[in-house]
């Protein structure tokens, strides 16, 4: 039996997985409130390569960060804010999954870093692929279910401000429409929109400070909202809702709040069309910048200098993408892209044409 255990273990295939990062197109900070948003996994990706091994050891490599993680199966207390590797198996495990050995695996990834395109949701994403079919037995869990698995790790287990759009995106890639409340609702638009241009700013943002701010300053306002109006509902906002509560500052911050869901309606309208206009869908996207920007003041002179200058080289339109801050903004270029990204590199900006791209798969 030891020697047929032995067997499996060295000679089990390699497992290789790929995972997309993610735009988003309409509903930036809103999916935490519990509003829909609409996003798409793009051709930049993340891989994790990796086999079995005879002991406990996982060992992670991480060349892109000139960094490996090592851990043992037998201490998955966490060690660290945001042990994700950790956090992956116990979840993993929680659903059944078993591993009696551990693994040794390789991670690279040519989605920008910390730049707001959801780069280590796609890991994180990736990495829940990787272990259900690395387990004693695999898993054949569909894209949905490893996008609910890898939010769970990611920001229920560590209790972060974070929604639940970049697991999602990049668990099932392409364009998708996700609604989190009353109950999770995921809709393939699976439309081809052509060329975007993805430009990093490759300024240092504070994601978590940028969600917490946006996040509990709305939340708070909700309340505020819900006590003189105990049937108030964000989705279905009319002007009859008492604002009393509110000071001149709320009444701004809770005003963008539905100018943004709003211009998510119109965009969804225009994307379930045949052939939409490409035009009002990139006129969408710079009023949907354009509140993030005045209301949540996410955006920042660097990023807005390669918007406009994306915009002066024929882009249709674009947003910052992801918490604000820094990072990247991006821009809707169906025609002339390459144009379009030596206008945003000639600003100080990375810029990479991306296209939609298909979820989390093996190699």
């Amino acid at each position: 039996m030891w020697i047929r255990c032995r067997f499996i273990i060295w000679f089990i295939k390699t497992v290789e997985v790929s995972t997309p990062g993610r735009i988003c197109l309409f509903g930036e900070h809103q999916d935490y409130l519990g509003l829909p948003v609409i996003s798409m996994g793009i051709s930049l990706r993340s891989i994790i390569k990796g086999d079995k091994r005879q002991d406990q050891q996982v060992i992670i490599h991480k060349p892109d960060l000139g960094e490996t993680e090592s851990f043992s199966l037998n201490e998955l207390n966490y060690t660290k804010p945001r042990d994700y590797f950790k956090s992956g198996i116990k979840i993993c495990q929680k659903e059944g999954l078993a591993f009696t050995s551990g693994f040794e695996c390789e991670i690279t990834s040519n989605v920008p870093i910390q730049a707001g395109t959801g780069s280590s949701s796609s890991i994180m994403v990736g990495w829940v692929q990787f272990l259900c079919n690395i387990a004693d037995k695999p898993a054949d869990w569909d894209q949905q279910k490893i996008g609910e698995l890898a939010y769970n790790a990611e920001v229920r287990e560590f209790n972060e401000p974070g929604g639940m759009m970049d697991q999602y995106s990049a668990a099932m890639g392409h364009l998708i429409y996700l609604e989190s409340i009353p109950k999770i609702y995921i809709r393939q638009l699976n439309l081809n929109l052509g060329t975007f241009v993805l430009g990093n700013s490759r300024e240092q943002k504070d994601t978590m400070g940028i969600l917490q701010r946006c996040r509990n300053m709305r939340l708070d306002i909700i309340r505020k909202i819900k006590k003189l109006n105990p049937s108030f509902d964000l989705h279905n906002y009319n002007k009859n809702v008492d604002l009393s509560a509110l000071d001149d500052q709320e009444k701004i911050l809770f005003d963008g709040t539905i100018q943004n869901r709003d211009i998510l309606k119109n965009a969804l309208t225009e994307l379930e069309k045949n052939k939409p206009n490409h035009r009002l869908i990139g006129q969408l996207l710079s009023d949907h910048h354009q509140v993030l920007r005045d209301v949540l003041n996410v955006s920042t002179p660097k990023i807005e200098s390669m918007l406009n200058a994306a915009l002066n080289a024929g882009a249709l339109g674009g947003k910052i993408n992801g918490s604000g801050g820094g990072g990247c903004m991006f821009a809707y270029s169906p025609e002339f892209p390459e144009k379009v990204a030596e206008a945003v590199e000639s600003v100080g900006g990375k810029a990479y044409i991306i296209q939609s791209d298909e979820g989390t798969k093996l190699n």
